[in-house]
């Protein structure tokens, strides 16, 4: 393959991605547009890749077959890192910024084998704690702030800190906003934690396994809220840090936006993941007022 077929076949997959980000994760997609031109290529094909591995599950009535599309990524990652060629888009534009830009191998493998752990889960497998969530979160939505500001070539451990905590409290957010459609698609909220449902009354026995009940619509709304405060903390330790976070990193931290965002429409329904307001528009609020409030964070360098 010559160079001008190569590079129009980049380009190609570049704008798959482009496209793949904007229809299945909208309000990262935006957050992403304000970020400087020269890291967007990057930006993209990691949330491609992130698009790719997260609805690997959702895609197919079959978890078996989702389990073996998150495998089958799990060996793309290798061949890309040894220079093979992989006739996918999304994996063909991930080659091309990984070596660009020298993202770490070990990130992309950490977020892939966490979906493969989860995917691994019995259906009616609980968490035990809330820190469990966060470490999903930190090995699936952290570690992709973390190659963006890689990509970025920005080194700061206040933006890698920084990074960390928003990433929790958006994984555990979207998690949240989750719930109902895993509740219809198993029966079951399998999210909350067992330490949390037991709090609240939701833990029950079922044929020797535990179950979280769902008809205690006042028990789930008080786990819901004991989960979404945690990701408040995390909110709130990551802005704590925005003092010593470097300009240039701000962008890519924009995330923090539609995780307040969340939060704020959580808070509105009372923490009721099942109120139908939660899925209008875009997370909750109008398109126009979630760009206005975007835009008005990424003008005055602010996340």
């Amino acid at each position: 393959m010559n160079g001008a077929s190569t590079s129009s076949s980049i380009r190609a997959a570049l704008s798959y991605c482009v496209q793949q980000v904007r229809s299945y994760d909208y309000h990262h997609y935006l957050c992403l547009l304000e970020l400087p031109y020269n890291m967007r290529k990057a930006a993209f094909a990691l949330r491609a890749f992130n698009v790719e591995t997260a609805r690997a599950m959702d895609v197919t009535s079959d978890p078996r077959i989702g389990l073996m599309r998150l495998l089958w990524w799990q060996e793309a990652i290798d061949k890309i890192y040894a220079h093979k060629v992989i006739e996918h888009p999304t994996a063909q534009a991930l080659s091309s910024v990984v070596f660009d830009h020298k993202i770490s191998k070990s990130w992309l493998k950490r977020s892939v084998e966490t979906r493969i752990n989860d995917a691994r889960r019995e259906v009616d497998e609980i968490p035990e704690k809330i820190e469990e969530l966060e470490r999903y979160a930190e090995d699936t939505v952290s570690t992709l702030l973390y190659m963006t500001l890689q990509a970025g070539g920005i080194k700061s451990t206040a933006a890698d800190h920084a990074a960390s905590h928003i990433g929790k409290a958006s994984g555990i957010l979207l998690l949240l906003k989750s719930l109902p459609y895993h509740a219809s698609r198993n029966r079951q909220i399998s999210y909350i934690p067992a330490e949390l449902a037991s709090k609240h009354g939701l833990l029950v026995d079922q044929g020797g396994g535990k179950q979280i009940q769902m008809d205690s619509r006042e028990g789930l709304t008080e786990a819901i809220f004991d989960m979404a405060s945690v990701a408040n903390v995390h909110l709130q330790k990551a802005r704590e840090l925005a003092r010593t976070v470097p300009a240039e990193a701000v962008p890519v931290l924009l995330p923090a936006v539609p995780a307040q965002v969340l939060l704020d429409s959580l808070r509105r329904v009372q923490f009721d993941v099942f109120d139908p307001r939660l899925a209008k528009g875009i997370l909750g609020i109008s398109p126009i007022w979630f760009q206005l409030k975007l835009k008005w964070h990424a003008l005055r360098r602010k996340y």
